[in-house]
């Protein structure tokens, strides 16, 4: 029985209406307390930034070694990978995949980056009108990722952003969106453990190297399909939901595209601004291994407590006017929209890299970014614009 002075609600933040305008949902959890008990999930939520910040950096009481999702089924089903494990194995699993990922690794791919975003707003400005997902969110993700994973250039590619969303929708609950994806996740554990065979991946690709670690003992061999799965999902999904609304964002807001323009200095803090108002990733859960107490609510051990990084992300408690798009917002580098802490998204730097290399081609080439009505996409984890029609005028 749940502690009888913790506020109860009714709210699903699974369902489709809340899935495509979540935030009157995250106020009503927020106010109604720092914990909150989700009565269609038998689990805690905290909404706040507080809380959530407070969770995320205290991970040796809220583990992530039994899964991060909401479903217990489905979280015995996920292990091996950095996001669903707990140190010592986390921190050298994590190093594996992340040694490429950091902002120093990266630097050598800075030009090569540039020239690729410079060409893309080149044509996208000559086509006239385009979608913001298809042909800008997705562009990146798809034409660099696989061939620094070393993926065959005749195999896979074209299911990489099926197979990411449906990993991702996997944490949510067991619905339709969930269910639907199980076809796409054994079409992946095939893929990954077919690439997991020496040989099979590009020599000097970031993932025949993880091959080659599990060929010299660091890792074992039946880890290492969920490991290359580690490179998958963080460099898709959560990039094309940011650089999607980085789009969305500057059309619908003429006069901060004004300001980046006259000062392409704020294209970092605008990034930061852009994952803070529309963060890409929903939430994830952990598991309480002793009883604390979160924001002054004692919770015992073996609670499972989603952590709402959307809503820490608009907290009011914390951010001043948080529904305002404001690319100058000092405190901007605050969010939680790639979580925080030792599971902050392995691929945020990369992401970064991405949005901050499009934005220096926008603002040289962009006088206005014209767009339509977007249509959200329907994802239990992932907060993103399924479809948005944009035109950039020169």
């Amino acid at each position: 029985m749940p502690p009888l002075d913790i506020p109860r609600s009714a709210i699903d933040p699974y369902t489709d209406a809340s899935i495509l305008d979540p935030y009157d949902d995250y106020r009503a959890l927020r106010d109604l307390g720092p914990v909150v008990r989700l009565d269609q999930y038998d689990v805690w939520a905290a909404a706040r930034y507080e809380e959530v910040y407070d969770a995320l950096h205290d991970h040796t009481s809220f583990i992530s070694g039994e899964g991060v999702g909401i479903t217990e089924q489905l979280n015995k089903a996920q292990h091996g990978s950095s996001l669903t494990s707990d140190p010592p194995y986390h921190d050298l699993v994590r190093g594996l995949v992340a040694r490429h990922l950091t902002p120093k690794a990266l630097r050598e791919f800075h030009t090569y980056i540039q020239e690729w975003a410079d060409k893309l707003v080149d044509e996208l400005v000559a086509r006239g009108e385009f979608d913001a997902v298809k042909d800008f969110g997705q562009a990146f993700p798809l034409a660099l990722v696989p061939d620094l994973l070393g993926w065959p250039v005749e195999e896979g590619r074209e299911r990489l952003l099926d197979w990411a969303a449906a990993g991702f929708n996997a944490f949510g609950p067991l619905n339709e969106r969930t269910r639907a994806g199980f076809p796409l996740l054994q079409e992946m554990g095939e893929f990954l453990h077919r690439m997991s065979v020496p040989g099979n991946l590009r020599p000097d690709s970031w993932g025949a190297q993880l091959v080659a670690d599990a060929q010299a003992g660091k890792i074992a061999d039946e880890l290492l399909p969920a490991l290359l799965g580690d490179f998958l999902a963080p460099s898709m999904d959560t990039s094309v939901s940011a650089l999607s609304s980085m789009l969305w964002l500057f059309g619908a807001h003429p006069g901060q595209w004004e300001l980046l323009r006259s000062d392409p200095a704020l294209i970092p803090n605008a990034f930061n601004e852009i994952v803070r108002l529309e963060s890409p990733l929903r939430g994830f859960t952990r598991l309480l291994t002793r009883d604390r107490a979160l924001g002054g609510t004692e919770l015992t051990a073996g609670s499972r407590v989603l952590l709402l990084y959307g809503s820490a992300n608009r907290d009011e408690r914390h951010w001043t006017s948080p529904e305002t798009f404001d690319i100058t917002r000092a405190a901007a580098s605050e969010h939680l929209g790639f979580g925080h802490g030792i599971h902050g998204c392995v691929g945020q730097a990369l992401s970064r890299l991405e949005g901050h290399s499009l934005m220096t081609a926008l603002v040289r080439r962009v006088r206005r970014i014209e767009i339509g009505e977007p249509v959200w996409r329907l994802h239990n984890t992932i907060r993103g614009i399924e479809h948005l029609p944009v035109v950039l005028r020169a």
